[in-house]
């Protein structure tokens, strides 16, 4: 295709459509002008990219269109519609992706926090770093059990939190040192902690508490933390695709699932603030947060396979996320 030949025959059909899209007002002969030339410009897209992909004109004419394709839907539609396929498709494509990350995360995590408890539960040395004796029997006959308050000001404490914790796995990714360093003081601090109610003859009651809701709170730090580390992983092997390009597509469908874990972390935040300290029956609260568990892997793995099956990814469609040069492999 010779481009600039190709570029100089549609340039007015794509002016007259950026005019059209950027008037406050149509006419019904405008507005049947307007979808033709959409139409038209959509096709010529798709004809640059499959025979000249040029990142520019590409980029023009995917700006145009997304401008275009706003005037003629309107505002309200493709607000709900994004939001239903964020939902449906995005998001579980986003989270499919990492599916092995997060368990390799999860199982490295639960591995040093089995040791670090174990090392706390049976080196004096390392008891004795947790506090005073006193300090020691205060939190684990009081303070431990207490902190689990029943509210909606607890449970939006524990959301902001959770999720602060999520975006540094996730916003700190690009470097690698920062989602292992947030995993690695995760863990420790948990298994130290379990040790510590271990030493003390309270291992039950520490495991009682922090099920309900950190089945799901620790799986959702596990995969901000893959997602992290597979977008570090992304800039140290790109694959066929140029390093920019690589990053940037990553990036966009980790965004998501970091998007996606607000939710998940609001989740596991109000089972911690109504269910974990509730005057329900243990069992109970521990059937309520493997439900929830497995709700999340029932999603990810269900709808999660079915859009990468349809060649989701969890990024921007191709008119928002910009153009994309084709290469080899």
């Amino acid at each position: 295709m010779d481009l600039d030949a190709f570029t100089a025959v549609h340039s007015p059909g794509w002016e007259r459509l950026d005019e059209l899209a950027r008037r406050r007002r149509l006419s019904g002969a405008e507005v049947d002008e307007l979808v033709r030339l959409y139409q038209a410009v959509a096709t010529d897209l798709s004809r640059v990219r499959s025979s000249a992909p040029d990142p520019e004109l590409v980029t023009r004419l995917s700006q145009l269109l997304a401008r275009a394709r706003a005037r003629i839907a309107g505002a309200h539609e493709p607000a709900w519609r994004d939001v239903i396929r964020f939902v449906v498709v995005s998001l579980p494509a986003a989270l499919y992706r990492i599916r092995w990350w997060t368990i390799g995360v999860t199982a490295a995590c639960l591995a040093i926090a089995v040791v670090a408890g174990v090392w706390v539960a049976t080196q004096p040395a390392a008891l004795a770093m947790m506090g005073t004796e006193s300090q020691r029997l205060d939190y684990v006959e009081n303070a431990f059990a207490s902190y689990y308050d029943p509210g909606i000001d607890f449970a939006t404490m524990v959301w902001t939190n959770n999720a602060w914790i999520a975006a540094l796995c996730v916003g700190l990714g690009i470097t690698g040192i920062g989602p292992a360093y947030v995993l690695l003081n995760n863990a420790v601090s948990v298994g130290a902690t379990g040790g510590m109610m271990a030493a003390h003859g309270e291992l039950a009651l520490f495991l009682q508490l922090i099920s309900p809701h950190g089945l799901m709170e620790l799986t959702a730090i596990f995969v901000a933390g893959a997602a992290g580390l597979r977008l570090f992983w992304t800039w140290v092997d790109p694959g066929p695709r140029p390093r920019a390009r690589a990053l940037a597509e990553e990036g966009r469908s980790l965004f998501t699932v970091a998007l996606g874990l607000v939710g998940v972390l609001l989740v596991s935040g109000l089972v911690e603030g109504f269910v974990t300290g509730s005057d329900l029956p243990w069992s109970v609260k521990i059937i309520i947060g493997a439900a929830v568990l497995a709700a999340f892997w029932a999603y990810t793995l269900v709808l999660g396979r079915r859009a990468v099956a349809d060649g989701e990814t969890g990024d921007l469609e191709d008119d928002r996320a910009g153009y994309s040069v084709a290469v080899a492999g």
